[in-house]
């Protein structure tokens, strides 16, 4: 009768070692460290380009386009325990505090919807370091950037909560512009998922055109303009009017001209379209499901 002989090479193979408690704190701490020291290193390079920021012309430090993809990229690639708020709050706040170390501003908001939920959301998008200003209403705010060096102005993005026509302040050639629309990652459980747009003075060269807004002047409202729109994936989000006309609050998107918007209107009756961009943002990003 054969015998079988154990198999030396798995016979002589030690057990993976299960870590100890000990050594689960070592890898945390190291971890912890490292992250650290690459934060350090993330701020000597802001210094450096604080630097050749004096004998370049370089604009302002804000780069919505970047922020956006940048969330976007780290939404894609998230896996794991670790909650995604946590993610999205952490790298915000990096990003936020590092602009303003570069220039420093101040966020201005409107609390017409109650100060504490503007301010979760302040605090979520642009932590604690960058100064807090609150205002009654969206004109405030928009109004204060107007006369700031470089500050931001958030106000909510429903036009019907935040009162008032703001957006047709925004249509002068040197006016604020809305440079964003918070948050970037959208999902139902957000901790700070109230929508937001974010003005600024004009960025000639950092503004992401995903989403344009209009503020379009007709001479009155026509049945079916709407509907028109919708057919380029463009949408009304308001109107007022005056003596003078009908002035809507138009989002399209950025690779529709107005042109062709305008024809797409085009045998309803209408006067004269009186297009002024007032600003625009990235498009809605939702979190990928697992």
């Amino acid at each position: 009768m054969m015998m079988t002989m154990p198999d030396q090479t798995e016979k002589n193979t030690p057990a993976t070692a299960q870590p100890t408690l000990a050594d689960l704190r070592r890898e945390i701490d190291r971890i912890d460290e490292t992250m650290h020291r690459l934060l350090m290193e993330r701020s000597e390079i802001i210094e450096t380009l604080i630097g050749v920021k004096k004998t370049q012309a370089s604009g302002s430090a804000f780069r919505p386009g970047r922020e956006a993809d940048q969330m976007r990229r780290l939404a894609e690639r998230h896996h794991g325990l670790l909650p995604f708020d946590t993610v999205e709050s952490i790298w915000r706040v990096i990003v936020s505090t590092f602009t303003y170390v570069q220039a420093p501003y101040t966020v201005h908001a409107d609390c017409s919807i109650g100060d504490e939920k503007m301010r979760d959301t302040a605090r979520f998008h642009f932590g604690f370091t960058v100064p807090y200003r609150t205002h009654r209403n969206a004109q405030e705010v928009i109004d204060a950037v107007a006369a700031s060096a470089g500050d931001l102005g958030i106000f909510p993005a429903d036009p019907g909560r935040s009162g008032g026509s703001w957006w047709i302040p925004l249509s002068g050639p040197d006016s604020p512009k809305i440079i964003a629309r918070l948050p970037f990652v959208e999902r139902p459980d957000h901790p700070a998922g109230t929508p937001i747009y974010v003005v600024s003075k004009p960025i000639a060269d950092a503004t992401v055109r995903e989403v344009v807004l209009y503020a379009l002047g007709i001479e009155r409202w026509r049945e079916g303009l709407g509907k028109a729109l919708e057919v380029h994936d463009a949408h009304i989000e308001a109107s007022a009017g005056d003596e003078n006309g009908l002035t809507l609050l138009v989002a399209a998107p950025g690779s529709v001209s107005t042109e062709t918007l305008t024809g797409a209107m085009a045998g309803l009756g209408v006067g004269r379209f009186d297009w002024t961009e007032i600003g625009s943002h990235a498009a809605r990003f939702k979190l990928p499901q697992d």
